[in-house]
């Protein structure tokens, strides 16, 4: 599907089946990071294979880390502990998760490196992970504008000492980047380290993830709340041996949304009861649209309404904070609910991929919803049944545009997905899946 300029999606009316999801993005990126940097060599199963893992595979090889694929989603990371490669010019893509970790633990090592990326990833802000990072006394300057990438990095004075203060409200992904390079600088040290958040830190789900992944490194931190974050002197990250990782519940949500407004029974696996993602509250959210779901330990199904029978979601007012990603995907459930929804503390969508608040309210408009948004909120008022209009939908280079809007299929219009390749930063199948599991005219 790669440079294919737009899909024409048939008019759906009807899902159910079963996929095992791709590995998550979230977990991946972490898990390879907290390879590298630990004593040993980790096996890790269920990888991701997505643009975004391509490019913390290739970072990581650049900076010297002994990586070995082992196909099927089977990698060997040989843990380096400090990169061996002290000088490097890193082409980072747009992936966030890769970016930010990667410039907090380079900003430890004594080296000089430079990080740069695709046009957007140089508008998304990063200043106040730097600054955190000068707090430690890393040497970091900006080769463009003030307070984004690209980066350039020295070799800087470490030290522990005082805390690093980090801003909460902008992206929970620059607390992760310290607390995962943290213990580069708590082993060698007589001191802890000590992070600090300023405000309210928006996305709690993902750090979970983070402290929960260090955890099986053999690092613990010590938590006061969601403002203070204690790593011990001396603590340093040992391998497992070996690693899972888990299903992506960001992606699993368009599924199981899938089967809310398609009927279902749709069960995805790979995450579930026991998964240590916060995005599988997402199907709470379903259930409280009406949608009926079941969780096993691994494996969450939802079954539902049939919109293609006039049937609706229950409309919404519901703060997404803790579940931005997924938030995406009731934007578009929106659009089959029998009133106004609003979604509410999304303004980390202004710094993603693109500006999502203003690339969702763009692109449900042109299907005929009426929207209204705001800094950090989006209402959608649905179209009425001779509302809908025909559309091509702009995904705006953003994977999770084009996946959310592939729900579009189950109303009247005509939908149209431009640039649909786009879905390779994460879930580079995900048309032939969802072809998979909808079906058309026809369906009982």
């Amino acid at each position: 599907m790669a440079g294919q300029p737009f899909l024409d999606l048939p008019r759906a009316r009807q899902a159910r089946g079963q996929l095992a999801l791709p590995g998550s993005k979230s977990i991946s990126n972490r898990v390879l990071l907290l390879a590298a940097l630990a004593a040993g060599r980790t096996d890790i199963s269920g990888l991701l294979d997505s643009d975004d893992t391509r490019v913390m595979l290739d970072a990581l090889r650049q900076l010297g880390v002994e990586v070995t694929d082992r196909g099927s989603g089977n990698v060997t990371v040989s843990g380096a502990g400090r990169f061996p490669v002290k000088q490097a010019d890193l082409f980072l893509g747009n992936a966030g998760t890769a970016f930010r970790p990667l410039t907090a633990a380079l900003a430890l090592m004594g080296g000089q490196y430079r990080l740069s990326g695709v046009p957007r990833m140089h508008e998304r802000p990063i200043g106040d992970l730097v600054d955190a990072l000068r707090q430690w006394g890393a040497e970091i300057n900006y080769a463009g504008q003030e307070g984004y990438p690209p980066l350039e990095i020295g070799a800087g004075t470490i030290r522990a000492g005082a805390p690093a203060s980090v801003q909460g409200a902008v992206s929970s992904q620059f607390l992760t980047a310290l607390l995962l390079a943290a213990p580069v600088l708590a082993q060698e040290s007589d001191q802890p380290v000590v992070i600090e958040v300023i405000g309210e830190l928006i996305s709690k789900p993902y750090i979970e993830i983070t402290l929960n992944l260090m955890a099986r490194y053999g690092v613990q931190v010590r938590r006061d709340g969601w403002q203070r974050f204690t790593i011990e002197a001396g603590a340093a990250y040992l391998s497992p041996g070996s690693i899972a990782v888990e299903g992506d519940a960001s992606s699993a949500s368009y599924f199981l949304a899938l089967g809310a407004i398609g009927g279902g029974p749709l069960r995805v696996t790979g995450v579930g009861a026991n998964s240590i993602q916060g995005d599988v509250a997402f199907a709470q959210t379903l259930a409280e649209m009406g949608a009926h779901i079941e969780y096993g330990p691994d494996w969450i199904e939802s079954r539902g309404i049939r919109v293609d029978r006039g049937e609706r979601l229950k409309a919404f007012d519901t703060d997404f904070n803790l579940i931005p990603d997924a938030a995406m995907t009731a934007a578009a459930l929106a659009l089959f609910a029998d009133g106004p929804c609003r979604l509410r503390n999304i303004g980390s969508w202004r710094v993603k991929e693109t500006d999502r608040i203003h690339a969702m309210h763009t692109e449900l408009t042109k299907l005929g919803a009426v929207v209204t948004s705001g800094p950090d909120w989006l209402q959608v008022t649905p179209p009425a049944e001779d509302g809908w209009r025909d559309a091509h939908i702009g995904t705006w280079d953003d994977h999770r545009m084009a996946m959310c809007f592939s729900l579009a299929a189950f109303g009247p219009a005509a939908v149209r997905i431009l640039d649909p390749g786009c879905v390779s930063k994460t879930f580079p199948d995900y048309f032939d899946v969802y072809a998979g599991l909808v079906s058309g005219d026809g369906a009982n």
